[in-house]
């Protein structure tokens, strides 16, 4: 089970009634759909991530111009670092790929959930 700060569950219900135009294209057009089933706006230790898939273990997380100065790359790096020790993988996208390449985004996102679940299959005791 992951861990979490309570505090942010009232957070992370503002962030999904206020949902960016990039979130709400994947979500709406690509992951309220995917099975296995990600949550939007998951509060994981104490972060908020954009969206997350508990079976794979993954965090998708959609990255405005913001994302790109360099006080607030270090912070990313420092949360993601903080997330991952808690065995999810955190994937990142600019908001410029919601927009022109959006296909290709849902195949990463894809290909990522498939090979995850792929590793975790493969850790499972083999039967005889």
């Amino acid at each position: 089970m992951i861990k979490y700060n309570g505090d942010l569950i009232k957070k992370a219900q503002e962030l999904r009634k206020n949902a960016t135009p990039w979130e709400n294209k994947l979500w709406y057009e690509f992951l309220r759909s995917y099975t296995p089933r990600f949550q939007r706006q998951k509060a994981i230790d104490s972060f908020i991530v954009d969206f997350y898939c508990g079976k794979a273990k993954l965090a998708a997380e959609l990255d405005g111009g913001g994302h790109y100065e360099e006080n607030k790359i270090k912070k990313d790096e420092r949360r993601t670092v903080c997330i991952n020790r808690q065995g999810i993988k955190v994937i990142r996208f600019p908001n410029i790929d919601i927009d022109k390449n959006f296909y290709e985004v849902c195949a990463a996102i894809d290909r990522e959930v498939q090979s995850r679940l792929q590793e975790e299959r493969s850790l499972l005791p083999q039967s005889r």
